[in-house]
């Protein structure tokens, strides 16, 4: 038994680790991505709040809702009986974002008094590094990086996991490249966004048009990759940030939040999320981890926004109970 102590002293056990390990510099220290708080052994998460105001309630528990069109079942059949356990296989690249994930694990696995599932992780910062060599090619089946992800993906499944994810949104803009010949669920954050607006039956701001869906991401490969033709094939349509806004407005704002510059990260995002909802935008998908610390809990445009790691979080639930059931 391998405990894994997060920050604020809250604990995670039922977890084993897989290697490369990820040393945490005392339990006490609070990542920059971590807005969670711990009271006594209360735990609180932000979360997307349109998407829990539907017409129905999705609970993660109940298994119906694994059906054959959510992200769970995308990579093909698989033989339960080899994973019992329904443990979790969770492939990172930064520690800041598998924590994250892990703090909202815990949160919405123990809301209806269960227990967290199992998880084995696997953590290495420097594949993120070697995706975004200059020199890397990046849709190549040849790619050091991609390989890398595949290699551990196998460790992950061989070491008992009943599903995987990653909690690093970019990585999914290669998910179809990683989750090749994957013999258990590898869980997409797209098709899981997907699945929630849907469920979420909103209706559009605009009469006559298409329920729309902004994306404000930091590149166009994650929107096109994850986000667009999925939107698209299920008649959303994707309204995106100009290049005038990228350049003066969404990538100034991510510098302003890297260098610590808060105030300034804050009104730059405030802006371009205006400049997306103007444009009679339903829902903004944040589809990078930058944008989900930089305004504050109580900030009502957050009621406009979905943290795309809450949907893959929910589902990643839903499958490890479905197979443990």
């Amino acid at each position: 038994m391998v405990q894994i102590c997060l920050p604020r002293s809250i604990t995670i056990s039922r977890c084993a680790l897989c290697c490369p390990l990820h040393h945490v510099d005392g339990a006490s220290r609070r990542w920059p991505t971590c807005r969670s708080q711990y009271l006594g052994s209360t735990y609180s998460a932000r979360s997307s709040p349109n998407i829990l105001k539907t017409g129905r309630v999705v609970d993660p528990s109940d298994s119906k809702y694994l059906d054959g069109s959510s992200s769970a079942s995308r990579s093909g059949p698989y033989n339960a009986t080899s994973h019992l356990s329904g443990t979790i296989g969770v492939m990172g690249t930064s520690a800041a974002s598998s924590l994250r994930f892990l703090e909202k694990l815990v949160y919405w696995s123990t809301r209806d008094g269960e227990e967290t599932p199992p998880f084995i992780i696997s953590n290495d910062p420097l594949v993120k590094k070697e995706l975004f060599c200059e020199n890397s090619q990046l849709s190549s089946d040849c790619n050091p990086a991609l390989g890398k992800l595949r290699h551990k993906r196998i460790v992950l499944e061989q070491s008992g996991a009943s599903c995987i994810v990653m909690p690093c949104q970019l990585l999914h803009a290669w998910h179809d490249e990683v989750s090749q010949g994957c013999s258990v669920p590898f869980l997409d954050v797209g098709a899981c966004v997907l699945k929630e607006l849907k469920a979420a039956s909103f209706k559009p701001v605009e009469y006559g048009s298409n329920v729309r869906v902004g994306i404000l991401a930091t590149d166009n490969i994650m929107t096109t990759n994850c986000y667009l033709d999925k939107l698209e094939s299920q008649g959303f349509e994707v309204v995106c940030p100009d290049k005038a806004s990228m350049e003066h407005v969404v990538l100034p704002a991510v510098s302003a939040f890297r260098k610590g510059d808060m105030e300034g990260a804050r009104n730059l995002l405030q802006i371009a999320l205006q400049l997306l909802l103007v444009r009679a935008a339903n829902v903004i998908i944040l589809a990078s981890d930058d944008f989900v610390d930089i305004l504050p809990d109580d900030d009502p445009l957050l009621k406009k926004c979905i943290d795309p790691m809450d949907a893959l979080v929910r589902e990643t639930i839903v499958c490890a109970r479905t197979v443990r059931s």
